[in-house]
């Protein structure tokens, strides 16, 4: 379950409506998910750092047990669906031949790890450092996950334990920091790319790099 909390804007007035919601990230007041597994847990931010929390089914509250997290600068693992990466796009097929190449002197190799739900993804890559990936495809130019009600809580989440979101403007086919994007629909979905500071830099770079061309985002 992932959630995010807006400040409802006192122009609209009465019942919630579409303008209250269709705003970009940065006006979050706090956003978070539940991950279900052998316990419950919640991880939230009210924009001064990540908290966890796990439920206690004896008293059905949840406690705090971690006050900050910190998300490392450096990702040991990355999370992507590589069953497409003969639909991505140039830039995306050389980072991650980059990031797993044994013979790189730049790092480690980093290790696949998929369970294909952005809560589990996420979720391991802020405790232990990690990437989550859901770049475009030929098939699917823009993207498959929501900026509204998936890409915006977690790009929020992530930005404040010190990581890093972007996605790729579908006009110029350059980066841009997921929380600045002003949803133009509720469904409207966008590639996302997000995790540990330094590698997601490096992935920006190249696609900062690679200009429009490259970008299937910029062929819509």
């Amino acid at each position: 379950t992932i959630f995010g909390i807006y400040e409802k804007s006192e122009q609209t007035g009465g019942m919630t409506s579409a303008k209250n919601v269709l705003r970009k990230g940065c006006e979050l007041v706090a956003s978070g998910y539940v991950h279900y597994g052998a316990a419950t847990m919640m991880v939230m931010s009210i924009g001064s750092g990540v908290q966890q929390f796990v439920l206690d089914t004896d008293i059905g509250e949840f406690l705090l047990i971690r006050r900050r997290i910190e998300i490392p600068r450096r990702a040991p693992m990355y999370s992507v669906n590589e069953s497409n990466s003969l639909v991505w796009d140039d830039v995306m097929v050389k980072f991650i031949n980059s990031v797993k190449d044994p013979k790189s002197k730049k790092r480690k190799p980093m290790k696949s790890r998929y369970v294909g739900t952005m809560v589990a993804d996420v979720h391991r890559s802020l405790l232990y450092g990690g990437l989550y990936l859901y770049p475009a495809a030929k098939h699917r130019p823009g993207g498959k996950v929501r900026l509204l009600y998936e890409c915006n809580p977690i790009a929020f989440l992530v930005e404040q334990a010190g990581g890093k979101a972007f996605t790729i403007d579908p006009e110029s086919g350059k980066p841009e920091r997921v929380l600045q994007v002003k949803p133009t629909d509720l469904h409207q979905r966008i590639p996302f790319y997000c995790g540990s500071f330094e590698d997601i830099a490096e992935l920006e770079k190249m696609y900062e790099k690679a200009g429009p061309s490259q970008s299937l985002m910029s062929k819509l």
